[in-house]
């Protein structure tokens, strides 16, 4: 089984996880880059004029991305990592998601963040990828290797 672990980091949390879930997995690595990168200020969620407020109030917002995975369709299964924003993924994951055709998929999504759980988050997410399997997200609050190779081996994706 063929596996990508790709994740979208605004403040590198994520972005750490994702590292170890791919040494852990053996998957390959991509890291979801805006087109227009945040900085401190679109992150300010008090400030209901900030980018990323605007963003996630607006259901069909897609802010671009930079890059593409270039071999999409080598992949079986795709761990998805992202910090939650108002209780939900950022809209730059739908875009991303939106981004191929990722019907007969396994999709694994993967959040940190310091306080927010899960929530709806992966009903927001099957619209965007049409024929994908979803497995249940995870908020990954641990950083040890051995905790993130238990989650993983109870997924059973080789059968």
């Amino acid at each position: 089984m063929r596996i990508l672990v790709a994740y979208f980091s605004a403040s590198g949390n994520t972005a750490a996880k994702a590292r170890k879930l791919a040494q852990v997995t053996g998957g390959d690595l991509f890291e979801i880059f805006p087109e227009k990168p945040y900085v401190p200020e679109d992150l300010n969620w008090r400030d209901k004029k900030s980018r990323t407020s605007i963003e996630c109030n607006d259901p069909s917002s897609r802010p671009a991305i930079a890059s593409h995975v270039e071999n999409m369709d080598d992949y079986d299964a795709i761990f998805l990592g992202f910090p939650i924003w108002w209780y939900s993924e950022p809209p730059i994951i739908n875009t991303f998601l939106e981004a191929y055709d990722l019907a007969g998929k396994t999709i694994i999504p993967f959040a940190t963040s310091a306080g927010s759980s899960f929530g709806k988050t992966l009903d927001y997410l099957k619209p965007s990828a049409p024929g994908a399997k979803f497995l249940e997200g995870k908020m990954l609050r641990w950083s040890s290797n051995s905790a993130l190779k238990s989650w993983v081996e109870s997924l059973n994706l080789d059968s």
